[in-house]
């Protein structure tokens, strides 16, 4: 556990008792704070009591009398689209608000100045943001590491909460998934290696619109001012952060799907070879054809960022190519799940926007394909040029019948339940088609999350191989 020392002695406010909340409560007490935990849902507040923390109402305005900060869930907005009630308290109050990324950042700077217990400067921490492929390069980059006996750590936005991690030592690196949420409020950003992959529009109503939700992103480079970087090239948005930290950084690595102009460092795709070129020459080429869980562009991107990444933290190429082709890929990410009947079912649960179900879309064909949740916005519009990939469309959820409109004529059935789109897609499929569930939607009409929905569709898979 990363240990919260700053509080010693006060209260605070504990905003959301899901896995950072609680693991913040946690890191706050140990560290001689008095934790105050609030929950609009009473699942919540059980959780808090059952942990031994207070739990008052935050809402009230009596509570704020002594608090000295407000720590907050990510998935809670601050401004818009209108802040928390609890949140206008601290406002109004003028009690500092942050987040459990804040908190991290802020405990590594007391505990370890440079994050380096031998002062040689060497990177400790690794951010990786961008709008799609976070968890893929996050994951990829501590697997790299860990293949080449490297202690190392994931957490963030993907396996548990940064201030459950253990404080790093002289051989540890930390790598970090950092979503929007978690960058726009964390008071403290210090990451030795900052990643930006991509840009999409996506959770635009919590950010106030797609330049609210860039500056998000931003805040990691500068606010955090790292010294070392990896752009994704392949928007204006990452063109323009390229440019931004040209000069501010000792090191900057450009990744991109294509070759990249100039002399700088960069790492690239062509065709089906990662190229590295520094110096204007081409110093490495790899062919990602031997690393069967990175299938697809989407995933070319992803492997440039987490080699330009593992580069900066001194690995060599062939160090480095032996963890890309031994990655064996994520749970609900184009996970191939099982082929039954000569048909192959893959679940790409985490496809929850129409960018990330492209993604899926252009990696197969024969595609018998799964979609429908909690829309964002534009649904699948951007998706129908795909269709000629795709033999027929299985809708379910609340997106279910504007989604049918956007499909015009070609082939769907409305299915309403994951279940009831899943058999008849079973049903239908011939040897050579791929079911995919790729949704292009949030889970939260059917589901607590992305990785139950994911869950029920292996679950129900695996019931057809039994079937079988």
């Amino acid at each position: 556990m990363i240990v919260i020392n700053k509080y010693d002695g006060k209260r605070v406010g504990v905003l959301g008792m899901g896995r950072s909340g609680i693991a913040a409560a946690a890191a706050l007490q140990a560290g001689g704070a008095v934790p105050v935990c609030w929950d609009d849902n009473e699942a919540g507040q059980a959780a808090a009591r059952d942990a031994g923390f207070d739990v008052e109402d935050l809402t009230r305005e009596r509570v704020w009398e002594g608090l000295s900060a407000l720590i907050v869930s990510p998935g809670i907005p601050h401004l818009y689209p209108a802040p928390h009630k609890a949140i206008e308290r601290a406002y109004d109050a003028g009690v500092a608000v942050d987040n459990d990324i804040g908190l991290f950042f802020s405990e590594m700077a007391l505990w370890e100045p440079g994050h380096d217990d031998e002062g040689d400067g060497t990177p400790r921490i690794v951010c990786v943001t961008g709008s799609n492929g976070k968890s893929t390069t996050s994951a990829l980059i501590h697997h790299i590491l860990r293949e080449n006996g490297r202690a190392a750590q994931l957490g963030g936005n993907i396996g548990v909460g940064v201030l459950s991690l253990e404080y790093p030592d002289s051989d540890n690196v930390i790598v970090l998934e950092l979503s929007s949420y978690q960058t726009e409020l964390a008071r403290s950003l210090s990451p030795d290696i900052a990643v930006f992959l991509n840009l999409s529009p996506d959770h635009l109503d919590r950010h106030g619109g797609e330049g609210g939700y860039f500056a998000a992103k931003l805040r990691l480079f500068e606010a955090g001012a790292p010294e070392r970087v990896v752009v994704g090239v392949d928007e204006a948005q990452g063109r323009y952060l390229a440019n931004r930290v040209m000069e501010a950084t000792e090191k900057r690595v450009q990744i991109s799907q294509k070759p990249v102009p100039g002399d700088g460092w960069s790492v690239s795709m062509k065709k089906a070879f990662l190229v590295e070129r520094q110096n204007g020459k081409q110093t490495t080429s790899l062919d990602l054809r031997e690393a069967p869980a990175l299938r697809g562009a989407h995933n070319g991107q992803n492997a440039c960022a987490a080699y330009a990444a593992c580069r900066l933290l001194g690995l060599g190429p062939k160090q480095i190519e032996a963890g890309l082709r031994s990655f064996p890929g994520l749970a609900h990410r184009l996970e191939r799940i099982a082929e039954v009947n000569g048909v192959t079912y893959v679940n790409d649960s985490k496809a929850t926007n129409a960018d990330a179900a492209e993604k899926a879309l252009l990696s197969y064909g024969n595609i018998r394909w799964i979609a429908g949740g909690v829309a964002k916005e534009g649904g699948i519009v951007p998706l129908v040029p795909l269709l000629a990939r795709v033999r027929k469309t299985y809708l379910i959820g609340a997106s279910s019948a504007d989604f049918a409109a956007m499909l015009g004529d070609a082939p769907h059935s409305l299915c309403d339940t994951l279940d009831n789109a899943l058999a008849l897609a079973a049903a239908e499929a011939e040897a050579g088609d791929v079911v995919l569930l790729s949704p292009a939607c949030a889970s939260f009409d059917q589901f607590s999350n992305f990785e139950e929905r994911g869950e029920a569709f292996r679950e129900a898979v695996l019931g057809l191989e039994g079937e079988s």
